[in-house]
């Protein structure tokens, strides 16, 4: 009866430091997963634009301070198209600037977070927007409802 008893106890025993193993390396698998999953900071380069840093992120001030333009030379916006609109780009991760209204187009550059571009026209099923991008000649094809109007320009 004794030996019944020791096996039992070694059964239990085994089964238990098997749990807590299983347990143990569930809960460090979790912890790692968690660690590994979070986005890290968005390194800023001195040649950034400054209209393409993340929302919330502070900008690092350099060293030499570029001289401000007082004067008038610096270039006028276009005027608007019928129909056009000015707007921002909504969507976080920026967008895909493609040469035609279709998911199978050609990439030709991209739009950066709350970069400010001017909506040109909408595909029929408002599922593209062909914008220009203001600070240049860059023109192309968006994915619709990702940019949001600027009132009052």
């Amino acid at each position: 009866m004794n030996s019944v008893y020791s096996v039992f106890k070694f059964l239990v025993g085994f089964l238990l430091a098997i749990v807590l193993m299983a347990g143990a390396s569930v809960a460090a698998a979790l912890y790692f997963a968690a660690k590994l999953t979070t986005v890290p900071e968005r390194p800023v380069f001195p040649n950034d634009k400054p209209s393409v840093q993340i929302a919330g992120a502070e900008p690092k001030s350099t060293a030499e301070a570029s001289p401000v333009s007082t004067s008038s030379d610096a270039p006028s916006p276009k005027p608007l198209e019928p129909g056009a609109y000015r707007a921002l780009v909504t969507q976080p991760i920026g967008l895909i600037l493609r040469d035609s209204g279709n998911r199978d187009s050609n990439r030709i550059g991209g739009v950066g977070y709350k970069e400010k571009v001017v909506v040109l026209e909408e595909s029929p099923d408002k599922e593209w927007q062909r914008i220009r991008v203001e600070d240049g000649n860059r023109e192309g094809w968006v994915k619709g409802g990702n940019t949001e109007k600027v009132e009052g320009e």
